[in-house]
């Protein structure tokens, strides 16, 4: 057999995938990292370290398989672009982004890299997929599911402090994931006899304003919607709500663990950490158009007994055996 023969024969049985696998071996991936809020609050709130967990997991070795690129907003929505444009420059293999509003910057930035958005309460909605199951462009990921759950913070505020009837909703209104959610938890409340009180802010002193109004139109409890910017005053806002004495719920544990009164939601640290796998189909050949987005398995509620306490609240034993953390 001549050599010509030799190498079609080789293709035949499959031998070229083989070579190109081969020719990866040494190569150093530079995966980008998006988030709007700052280096400190991703990493106290675990979500940077899980993504990196999952990349270990795999098998990656950061410095040596791959050099991790991350870029924070620090709550300025207006430096996204430019912080999505650096990591175009620097020739990401894949950007990762955590949020909504670091998916749309990176989404306007480039069409040609590969984007796993992390978290994105609706991929179809939010203007990230065509559908769920086949996405359709240079990005996928996984959902946090958010539509679905955030009426379950309305049944479970108000079986931890019966007597809720007026519920404030603070979102952040450049946020476009916030009208959906607030529309669910109207629903959800008139459904349980509740009123909802709609208070938006964008800023720690609009945060400020925000919860004077709350108390000026006879709140009784608050609902924060997710958002970035929250996330990174998130001391401040558990401090507002302890200060005027309201009972307070979340999407993220990250809330309750410095004084919020409790959160349901996905496992987010979860939810970064299989956004590995997402990125290592990608680096290993996958389209992802093609990668269906991921729905979420595992959920939490953490309820925090010390902040129910210094409410004057007893939580029900019914609500407490829900629970997947208390904090004492």
């Amino acid at each position: 057999m001549n050599r010509r023969d030799t190498v079609l024969a080789l293709l035949a049985l499959g031998a070229a995938p083989l070579a190109a696998e081969a020719q990866q071996q040494g190569k150093v991936w530079r995966i980008g990292y998006l988030s709007l809020g700052s280096r400190q609050a991703e990493l106290e709130t675990g979500r940077t370290p899980a993504f990196l967990q999952g990349m270990k997991e795999l098998g990656y070795v950061e410095g040596k398989h791959f050099v991790f690129e991350s870029r924070f907003a620090d709550g300025n929505q207006e430096r996204l672009s430019a912080l999505a444009g650096e990591l175009v420059q620097l020739a990401a293999n894949v950007i990762v982004t955590a949020g909504v509003a670091a998916g749309h910057a990176a989404q306007r930035t480039t069409g040609t890299i590969p984007i796993v958005v992390a978290i994105t309460p609706d991929p179809v909605r939010d203007g990230f997929a065509m559908s769920l199951a086949k996405p359709g462009s240079n990005i996928t990921g996984l959902s946090s599911g958010v539509p679905e759950l955030i009426q379950k913070h309305v049944e479970l505020l108000t079986s931890a402090v019966p007597r809720i009837t007026r519920i404030a909703v603070l979102l952040h209104p450049a946020n476009s994931g916030s009208p959906p959610l607030l529309l669910a938890l109207q629903v959800a409340a008139q459904r349980s006899g509740r009123q909802v009180l709609p208070v938006a802010a964008s800023s720690p002193e609009e945060i400020e304003r925000g919860f004077a109004s709350m108390i000026r139109n006879s709140a009784e409890a608050v609902i924060v919607l997710p958002d970035g910017v929250f996330l990174q005053q998130r001391q401040q806002i558990t401090g507002l709500a302890l200060k005027h004495r309201l009972p307070s719920s979340y999407v993220t544990p990250a809330y309750v663990e410095v004084g919020g009164l409790l959160s349901y939601a996905a496992h987010q640290n979860e939810t970064f950490r299989r956004a590995a796998t997402y990125v290592d189909k990608i680096l290993k050949g996958a389209k992802p158009g093609e990668l269906p987005f991921e729905l979420p398995t595992r959920f939490q509620l953490v309820i925090n007994l010390k902040t129910a306490k210094a409410l004057g609240i007893t939580v029900p034993q019914s609500v407490l055996l829900r629970a997947t953390e208390v904090i004492q």
